[in-house]
């Protein structure tokens, strides 16, 4: 063997050492930095807390917190849970066992025939009644907050300032003070027992006004209307084109809200409307709660329990596939540019 060969032998044998060496410097940097970090990161935490600001890039972990959060998730899912349990049992495992435990024969099949089929089919109509009410009533009121609180924000006129006042006022005002003038109004002009009764007064959300008021104040930039019109577009155009696509975070808000406080309504029905053909989910289901007390009635607990999961279920799809939307705009306006 050469010396040649010999020193290459040597020279790679080094040079693979001098690899090995690195790769453990460079471990060890690493580790080092993660460290500082990590020593960083609670020091930040520390100033954070006697501060009383946080950061949300590095937030601090809480027991406490997320003990609070879990037992708001349990109250929260607690009576979801006990809907679910409660109608896969008959009336009689209903009456006579553990509200929290399943019955001894499995009926939620049996109980949501039962429901669509009770009383020729009456709770079929009271669905479609509520989902018209909801269709008409908060789609409308949804609509009108959208054009109102763009027009609002994005024009000015005299009593601009007035307006507002009246929406703040108005929305102080509980709605269930003003079910007895709606009602006398709605005398007067024979409506009562009608479904007109339901649809006019929840076509006013002032709610809903005043969120897309604000929301269109900050999602929709003046420049981007300013460019569009210099572009030729009317403003019609301008609204339907380039400022609804921007308002979707908002206007899933709003119809969230006036979706859930439409299919909710009790008060305003049970004044309004006195035939059962009418009825929405709320009135019909409670009519089929009292049903039990009254002379020669029977206890239908069992279909009550179930026809309530059947009326929440539309109600949380409609949230499952919103929410992506409503997420998106949580954070809008919260930064200044």
């Amino acid at each position: 063997m050469s010396d040649a060969t010999i020193a290459a032998g040597t020279e790679q044998r080094l040079t693979a050492q001098e690899l090995k060496a690195q790769e453990k410097a460079a471990k060890k940097t690493e580790k080092e930095r993660l460290k500082r970090v990590a020593r960083d990161e609670k020091a930040e935490r520390k100033r954070a807390a006697k501060s009383g600001f946080a950061n949300v890039a590095n937030p601090r972990r809480s027991t406490l917190l997320t003990i609070v959060c879990a037992l708001f998730a349990v109250y929260c899912l607690f009576p979801f849970v006990y809907l679910l349990i409660n109608a896969t049992k008959t009336q009689a495992d209903f009456t006579s066992t553990f509200g929290l435990g399943f019955g001894r024969t499995f009926a939620l099949w049996d109980n949501i025939k039962t429901v669509f089929t009770y009383q020729d089919g009456i709770f079929g109509r009271w669905f479609l009644n509520t989902i018209l009410y909801v269709v008409v009533g908060a789609g409308g009121a949804t609509l009108l907050a959208i054009m109102g609180g763009y027009g609002l924000a994005k024009f000015r006129f005299p009593g601009r300032k007035a307006v507002f006042a009246v929406i703040i006022g108005a929305i102080s005002v509980p709605g269930i003070a003003l079910a007895v003038p709606q009602f006398l109004l709605s005398a007067k002009l024979n409506l009562t027992n009608t479904p007109w009764a339901m649809i006019i007064p929840s076509l006013v959300s002032t709610f809903g006004l005043y969120l897309m008021w604000i929301f269109s104040d900050q999602a929709v930039p003046t420049e981007l209307l300013e460019a569009a019109r210099v572009d030729g577009a009317g403003e019609f155009r301008t609204f339907f084109q380039v400022s609804l696509p921007l308002l979707a975070p908002g206007i899933v808000t709003t119809a969230l809200f006036t979706i859930v406080a439409t299919w909710n309504n009790y008060f305003l029905p049970l004044i309004m409307l006195k035939d059962s053909n009418w009825y929405p989910l709320t009135i019909g289901l409670n009519q089929w709660k009292d049903q039990a007390s009254t002379a020669g009635g029977q206890a239908i607990q069992n279909l009550v329990v179930t026809g309530s999961l059947i009326t929440i279920v539309p109600l949380v799809i409609a949230f499952l596939c919103l929410q992506k939307y409503w997420q998106s705009g949580l954070a809008a306006g919260a930064v200044k540019e």
